[in-house]
């Protein structure tokens, strides 16, 4: 097949040509190609046919003279959209931007990723909110949308600052208008940033204006980039996205349709896996010192195989109205607080371990896998061995 050189082809014994027109400069869409590298090992062997490739960059040359099978690909601009316009061969899209809205589509369930963001800054005690976006991209615009939703619905208001759609200004710049606004803003206030650099943006903000982080500004990011999370200072908290599934699931449609299946416009949003807490958000603001006090026992201990007599021994109150607090402040009692912290460590064991079910309830401490699994599928809508089986990040070697 004609191509640059910068061309990637992992040649395998099949017919099947897949092209990705998928960056690989961010963690989100290397996970996307982890997913389709999985499914390929468990059901296809394709040859893929991997460009260097820039986020927004214009398409490659060779694409519109390639002979291959179909095309798995980010389609972020009129030059992607209109050279793969002409492609008469079977394409999924894996963007946002539905720049073809006749093509099949995938993409993270934007609703859900906000749910995760305001949940985990509401169960924190805050009564200020914001959210930092940028006007150039629907996730953006969607994920404000959604957060600033539930956040009214929880009682509070939401201020919002978006970067242009059209970015005239430096950096300096930048980061000067977004100090200037949370300054202005009430404290202490939760922030959500629409992505993890623009969440490591606004804790440099924070920095040059000597606002801290976390006690007056708690800043959560979504697409957990393990790298950009442990360089920002404090390190950021993060929604985790599920992109390896999201990659799997587009490679399993694409593979229907090369099959001669007719799939047009369907899209299907893929949720995100959880939260990865760091020093970011790692504060509780909130007044009452008992509640404080037993909100940290639980989510330190939660995984111990305490109960609600050990978290009633750590603080002086009555079990009645103990849960009243807990139920005013976080929407939960301390039972419901145990097992989220115990489920959201089974959940990360299940999708980043090759333990055995045994092992992991254990780990996250339920006395009996039997009551792990009871509880896992009630809670979650799936059984353990299936969510592993949907939620599995492996690795591309």
């Amino acid at each position: 097949m004609p191509g640059p050189q910068a061309d990637v082809a992992l040649e395998m014994t099949a017919t099947v040509k897949v092209a990705l027109l998928i960056e690989t400069s961010n963690a989100y869409a290397r996970g996307l190609i982890s997913g389709i590298v999985s499914y390929i090992r468990e059901h296809q062997r394709w040859s893929i046919y991997l460009a260097e490739h820039r986020r927004g960059e214009n398409v490659p040359s060779w694409l519109a003279q390639w002979k291959g099978d179909g095309v798995l690909a980010r389609i972020e601009n009129a030059s992607i959209s209109a050279t793969l316009a002409k492609v008469r061969k079977p394409i999924v899209d894996m963007s946002s931007a539905r720049l073809i809205p006749s093509l099949p589509w995938v993409e993270t369930d934007d609703a859900a990723v906000a749910r995760l963001a305001a949940d985990h800054l509401l169960e924190r005690g805050f009564k200020h909110f914001a959210f930092i976006g940028d006007r150039r991209y629907n996730w953006s615009r969607w994920r404000q949308q959604h957060f600033t939703r539930l956040i009214k619905e929880a009682g509070y208001d939401c201020a919002v600052y978006c970067f242009p759609a059209v970015q005239n200004r430096s950096s300096e710049e930048l980061f000067a208008e977004i100090g200037a606004r949370i300054t202005r803003w009430p404290k202490p206030i939760g922030v959500m940033a629409a992505f993890d650099v623009q969440g490591q943006q606004i804790l440099d903000a924070c920095r040059r204006c000597s606002i801290q982080v976390p006690d007056e500004v708690a800043v959560i990011g979504v697409d957990n980039d393990e790298l950009y999370c442990a360089l920002s200072d404090p390190p950021l908290s993060s929604v985790i996205l599920n992109a390896h599934r999201a990659g799997y699931e587009a490679a399993a449609l694409l593979d229907r349709m090369i099959a001669g299946e007719k799939i047009k416009g369907e899209g299907r949003l893929f949720e995100p896996i959880g939260v990865a807490t760091r020093q970011s958000t790692d504060v509780l603001a909130i007044k009452d010192r008992n509640l404080v006090q037993a909100i940290r026992f639980i989510r330190q201990n939660a995984c111990s195989g305490i109960s609600m007599k050990d978290v009633l021994r750590v603080v002086p109150q009555s079990r009645r109205v103990l849960e009243s607090h807990f139920q005013q402040m976080i929407g939960r009692t301390p039972h419901e607080e145990i097992i989220r912290v115990r489920l959201n460590r089974v959940k990360t064991l299940l999708t980043e371990s090759d333990l055995p079910l045994e092992t992991i309830a254990e780990q996250a401490g339920f006395a009996h896998v039997e009551y792990l699994s009871v509880v896992f599928r009630q809670k979650i809508g799936l059984p353990p061995s299936r969510y592993r089986t949907l939620n599995r990040r492996k690795p591309i070697v």
